[in-house]
């Protein structure tokens, strides 16, 4: 990590907040043989006993992507019945659609898809990019935990079961993607930048999570947490008993997402997520400081082709090669210079973390 993340901060020893706070966080969470193996277990037994009397155990979001799949994989070995989402905003990579089709066919699981309506949906996203704020992404974070909360309620599921994941996404800065609930940041970038009437988008702010959560009932696992969880063998695991395809890149399963991380963040905000990424890895022993900053040597997308997936991208958005260019070029923005509700999310989070720091489920 370096200081393209404004807010970052060094010890005497000169180890920064963000690795100091994974390996502390990580000693709490870490894989622990059989009492981990327990704790998994007995959180599988606890879905089952709920989901009597459903159709569905659970649901459980798909992309397309690496944790996600081994997730559902490790559900339907548990015997979890499993209804399979996907949020499709229009951005899906061929490759990980195959993958879905492929992972609910082969583990024998039930499938619904989500589409947004995609003229909204990209007025959207046109809104975030013209912010010129990092958070160009949030539409569909947002969307996702929507999504999979309503079909959740629709079901009368009590569970989530979620890819995320500590060991592979356990840095990241709060400045390079800030609160995706934040509604009072949300609907200003709409109003100042896009149009703020929305028709099915479906947003997801801290009282729907609460309303969810208390009145629904209903919680996020994050199963990947609790085994051992690396990521390359599970890649080669995948690929070899359940035909998953790579999509080139972190986060690629998603065409936007893929160029928004690579290209966008990287040349406008000076932001390489592969900092975070490989920030991780050392953490957890997977790789050397050394071959990341060597790897950080390259650039983090492919610049003989990144002019056909900037057409691409423009193409979809309805927007010109030259405005693309002009919004890149626009003086950069973070979270702090629009209108939001940090403070009271960070008492109200707070207050709950207090509260339930004693559920373990709640931290699952």
């Amino acid at each position: 990590m370096d200081t393209s993340d404004p807010k970052i901060a060094f010890d005497q020893n000169g180890n920064c907040n963000h690795c100091n706070e994974f390996l502390n966080k990580r000693n709490q969470h870490k894989y622990q043989g059989s009492q981990s193996d327990a704790l998994f277990l007995s959180t599988i037994e606890k879905i089952k006993k709920d989901g009597v009397g459903r159709k569905y155990d659970c649901i459980l979001g798909v992309s397309g992507g690496i944790d996600s799949t081994y997730a559902a994989y490790l559900a339907k070995q548990q015997g979890l019945r499993i209804l399979a989402v996907h949020l499709d905003n229009g951005w899906n990579s061929e490759e990980a659609v195959q993958n879905i089709k492929q992972i609910v066919q082969l583990l024998d699981i039930d499938y619904e898809s989500y589409v947004l309506d995609w003229i909204e949906f990209r007025k959207i996203q046109g809104a975030f990019l013209k912010a010129s704020i990092p958070e160009i992404e949030t539409p569909t974070d947002i969307a996702i935990a929507g999504a999979m909360h309503q079909v959740a309620a629709k079901h009368g599921v009590k569970y989530i079961i979620s890819g995320g994941n500590f060991a592979t996404e356990g840095i990241l800065p709060a400045s390079w993607h800030y609160n995706a609930k934040d509604l009072k940041y949300f609907n200003h970038i709409l109003s100042n930048f896009g149009d703020k009437k929305l028709s099915s988008f479906p947003t997801f702010g801290y009282l729907s999570e609460m309303y969810h959560k208390f009145i629904k009932g209903i919680k996020i696992i994050y199963l990947l947490n609790k085994v051992d969880y690396q990521k390359d063998q599970a890649i080669e695991f995948l690929k070899s008993e359940l035909g998953w395809k790579y999509y080139g890149g972190k986060h690629y399963e998603s065409k936007y997402t893929g160029f928004i991380q690579s290209y966008v963040l990287f040349e406008k905000f000076n932001i390489d997520y592969r900092r975070a990424t490989f920030s991780s890895q050392i953490c957890i022993g997977e790789m050397t400081r050394e071959q990341a900053l060597e790897e950080l040597k390259n650039l983090p997308y492919n610049p003989g082709t990144i002019k056909e997936e900037q057409a691409y991208i423009c193409k979809k958005l309805n927007i010109s090669m030259e405005e693309f260019e002009a919004i890149l070029a626009e003086k950069p923005h973070w979270y702090t210079h629009y209108p939001n509700d940090e403070k009271r999310l960070a008492f109200i989070y707070d207050t709950y973390r207090k509260i339930f720091k004693k559920e373990k489920l709640a931290s699952f």
